[in-house]
């Protein structure tokens, strides 16, 4: 059985409501899947759900899709951040790819001390967001914001719950179950957070540090394991 096609599309969903296509989406539907007219495909754009379509226009760099019906009401995921120093293209495209399909509500590139990356490419991290919420089924699509510094975020931080790993941290771990509330992951960049970092982050009453185990992680390793520790005491997983 052939997998249905999904595509995230910024448009209003309703039954009847006609939603036009970008020209990428008009090259991937007509050229590359070779889907034509009365052929269907669901759709969502993060706030009304998922909604089966028919393409009822296909030209070369445009087409047009025509709402049925719901097939699955909007999941939203936790409301869990993920912080991280941002890593070189691909590895970076990887750990949004892996952040959205765990159900990472935002996604915050933060810029630490040891951050080797002046500048990131927001648009097309967001674009894989985009590409995993297409791929796994979700009807939600994080937010990936720019890269902003790590003390101007705590700067403005609220009673949000920070996990912050910590590899100083081997051989404790934090009881997460008692703690709910609306929560976020910090991981560090390759070298680790410095000594200012980790005692500003010690100070705050929201900060919980956790080890992820005796071993050095590489970054995105840390952060699929880190919000797999956290799906599985606080999330959506059950």
């Amino acid at each position: 059985m052939a997998s249905v096609i999904r595509l995230y599309v910024d448009h209003p969903l309703v039954a009847g409501q006609s939603v036009p296509l970008t020209v990428e989406q008009s090259h991937y539907l007509f050229r590359v899947m070779r889907k034509g007219v009365g052929e269907k495909l669901e759709v969502f754009n993060g706030v009304d759900g998922e909604w089966s379509a028919e393409i009822i226009q296909a030209g070369r760099k445009s087409g047009i899709l025509r709402c049925r019906n719901m097939s699955r009401p909007l999941l939203l995921p936790p409301d869990l951040w993920l912080m991280f120093a941002p890593l070189k293209k691909s590895r970076s495209n990887f750990l949004v790819e892996k952040a959205t399909e765990m159900g990472a509500s935002q996604i915050m590139p933060i810029k630490t001390d040891f951050t080797n990356l002046e500048r990131i490419r927001q648009d097309s991290l967001q674009s894989q967001a985009v590409e995993a919420a297409e791929q796994c089924g979700g009807t939600y699509v994080p937010s990936v914001l720019d890269l902003q510094k790590l003390s101007n975020v705590l700067d403005v931080w609220d009673d949000r719950k920070i996990m912050f790993c910590d590899e100083t941290f081997a051989g404790n771990t934090v009881d997460l179950s008692h703690s709910p509330g609306p929560w976020a992951i910090l991981i560090g960049p390759e070298g680790g957070f410095s000594t200012a970092e980790r005692k500003r982050l010690g100070e705050m009453a929201q900060v919980h540090r956790m080890a992820l185990g005796p071993r050095i992680l590489r970054a995105e390793t840390a952060a699929i394991a880190a919000l797999t520790l956290w799906q599985s005491n606080m999330g959506d997983w059950e």
